[in-house]
């Protein structure tokens, strides 16, 4: 088992990269950071001696003042190489440095010389170095205004604003899931690649995302449709814009009934995609569920019956508490991410359709049980 620590691990990158190692116990034990250990030597050396693996992502990427990012990412490295000075470490370092290293501004210097420095560290020290080059990283959870473009015009449509593009460039871009898996494989190789570029996965003009966005808008978040997904970048895509949904209010959302003598008619989901549609019946306070997905885009949908959906995000302890009746039918999505289950709470059977974007495959099920 390899000891695993991550500086900067409650930011963008360093909170994924966090819940995905912990879905291999067996294989990495995490090795919790502060970033307070960084204004305390002693605490920073503790750090340091537990670790095999030590994964830098602790950085300034976006101040006012150019310099004081450049002072602030190059200090982070130098205290790092200090530590790892003073308690003769010959872990497995890897840092994140970006695409920008090639172009004349401060932050592009300061992440070169970031990783140099770990890099003459590791040469001098027996060490290994993995000096990580990544290009636009987008996903779920990135703070607007700081970690993405799509972050931002993700969080502008949500608060009914309208985005703007300044320049209409092509961006080359890596969902971080797959940056992140990318990075475990390195953890895994245990090799030395003092610059090694990550290619991007994507290329997209800025018009062209914005265009995405406003599609999911239009048809998921005004009116419940999945919408079309082509290819792997819009699934990606489309799971990071769910991510800003304020879920307490926007969820359950009721079904439109069509009534007539007859009975009752509604449509339950209008698909762009595929996917598995199934039906179950849960009898009196049993609950279905508690476990997760990193991928899937999923929707219950209560029918009959009086039901409890619950949601929590892994890394918090707040859960989302929804109540369903099926006198009025209405569905919840499950983001990623989000543990989730469903009650019965009512006196007679709970009727729920439930449709998933894929149908399950036991070899890659990316389904994860955790109570809610």
């Amino acid at each position: 088992m390899k000891k695993v620590g991550i500086t900067g691990q409650n930011g963008f990158v360093g909170k994924h990269l966090y819940n995905t190692l912990g879905l291999f116990p067996e294989e990495f034990q995490r090795i919790d950071f502060s970033k307070d250990y960084f204004e305390n030597d002693n605490l920073l050396d503790q750090f340091i001696a537990q670790c095999d693996v030590i994964i830098h992502l602790a950085a300034m990427n976006r101040h006012e003042n150019e310099q004081f990012i450049y002072e602030t990412n190059v200090g982070l490295a130098q205290k790092l190489v200090d530590s790892l000075k003073r308690t003769g470490s010959t872990a497995h370092v890897m840092i994140s440095s970006s695409t920008q290293e090639e172009r004349d501004n401060l932050y592009g210097r300061s992440k070169k010389e970031s990783r140099e420095s770990l890099a003459n560290w590791a040469e001098e020290n027996d060490g290994k170095i993995t000096g990580l080059i990544i290009p636009n990283v987008f996903g779920a959870f990135g703070k607007p205004f700081y970690n993405s473009f799509i972050a931002t015009f993700c969080h502008q449509l949500m608060n009914d604003e309208t985005p703007t593009i300044e320049n209409d460039g092509e961006v080359k871009l890596i969902y971080v899931q797959e940056l992140v898996d990318m990075m475990i494989d390195e953890v895994r190789r245990g090799n030395s690649k003092p610059e090694f570029l990550i290619h991007a996965t994507a290329t997209k003009k800025v018009s062209e995302v914005l265009e995405l966005l406003n599609d999911y808008k239009a048809k998921y978040f005004d009116g419940g449709k999945i919408p079309a997904i082509r290819d792997s970048f819009e699934h990606n895509l489309f799971n990071t814009y769910r991510s800003y949904i304020d879920y307490k209010t926007y969820f359950p959302v009721k079904f439109t009934q069509h009534k007539d003598p007859r009975g009752a008619f509604v449509e339950v989901i209008r698909l762009g995609i595929g996917g598995q549609c199934s039906f179950s019946t849960t009898v009196p306070d049993i609950t279905r569920g508690n476990h997760y997905h990193t991928r899937k885009i999923e929707r219950f949908a209560v029918i009959k019956g009086k039901a409890l959906i619950q949601l929590r995000k892994i890394d918090t302890d707040e859960v989302l508490d929804f109540y369903l009746d099926g006198d009025e039918p209405a569905y919840v999505d499950m983001p990623i991410w989000y543990t989730h289950n469903i009650k019965n709470i009512g006196e007679e059977e709970l009727y729920t359709i439930f449709w998933i974007n894929e149908a399950f495959n036991p070899e890659n099920a990316d389904t994860y049980f955790l109570e809610v």
